[in-house]
């Protein structure tokens, strides 16, 4: 098992797992899908996926359970994985296109489960793109597609040098430069998210530095209801930043012509 799947990290391939994993990157079309395993108790049912697999040109093969525990890193495949090939990556520069860009970086969530879990919230919100640290992500790539829910198959993703270099090109495209802190912050609800915006979340061991705040536009903070002196979790507040900017931007007066 474990020479099989260090010879697959050294030919660049992972292992997706689960019908919705696999659906994302074939979706997605931002990785090569070598081929899929489909377990044969559920071949009838994924009718679906073998025909996006046949229409992105990739070897579907019925599989017993024993070839697919073969190839599985994990439990949770649900009789389906796939096979392969690396991200590829946009540029910065791609994210900061179009009407209204709306790009976030996460920085400093180390956890997989985590990244993938904020990840699936800012695609759910409209989050036009990522920006995450040049990194390598070795096992834990399969394991933040499928805490995404494939979200991170679909939404762009950049690789950048630091949250600092990200934050100097963004503001050259004219984005404007957020991110939360607790001293000299405006409550969410009386900042204007609704124009262009790269928002910066840092993990709660990292944070964010003072030479990444001397660069931003606006320091934000969520408000509470109670007294509470401790932040949220890293996942929790991208889902409040990340439905609030879609709030007001679905609520945002369209420009007069």
């Amino acid at each position: 098992m474990g020479g099989r799947a260090d010879a697959r990290r050294r030919d660049g391939l992972i292992v997706l797992e689960g019908a919705v994993s696999v659906a994302a990157a074939l979706d997605g079309g931002r990785r090569p899908v070598e081929r899929i395993l489909i377990r044969a108790d559920k071949w009838e049912k994924s009718g679906k996926l073998r025909a996006l697999a046949r229409a992105a040109g990739t070897r579907v093969e019925r599989a017993t359970a024993e070839q697919i525990d073969a190839v599985a890193t994990g439990r949770t495949h649900g009789g389906i994985l796939a096979e392969a090939g690396p991200l590829q990556y946009v540029s910065a520069a791609d994210l900061a296109r179009g009407d209204r860009p709306f790009v976030a970086m996460l920085d400093g969530i180390e956890d997989p489960y985590n990244f993938g879990y904020a990840t699936r919230s800012l695609y759910a919100a409209g989050a036009h793109g990522l920006a995450v640290r040049r990194r390598e992500w070795g096992d834990s790539e399969a394991t933040v597609v499928k805490a995404s829910a494939g979200a991170s198959e679909l939404l762009p993703i950049a690789e950048v040098e630091s949250v600092e270099s990200a934050a100097d090109l963004f503001k050259e495209h004219g984005l404007a430069v957020a991110c939360t802190a607790k001293r000299d912050a405006t409550p969410i609800y009386d900042a204007d998210l609704s124009g262009p915006l790269f928002l910066l979340v840092g993990g709660e061991r990292r944070g964010i530095t003072r030479e990444f705040l001397s660069r931003a536009d606006l320091v934000l903070e969520i408000p509470y209801r109670r007294r509470f002196s401790l932040s949220l979790g890293t996942v929790a507040a991208v889902s409040v930043l990340a439905f609030e900017v879609m709030r007001q931007r679905r609520s945002a007066v369209p420009p007069v012509p």
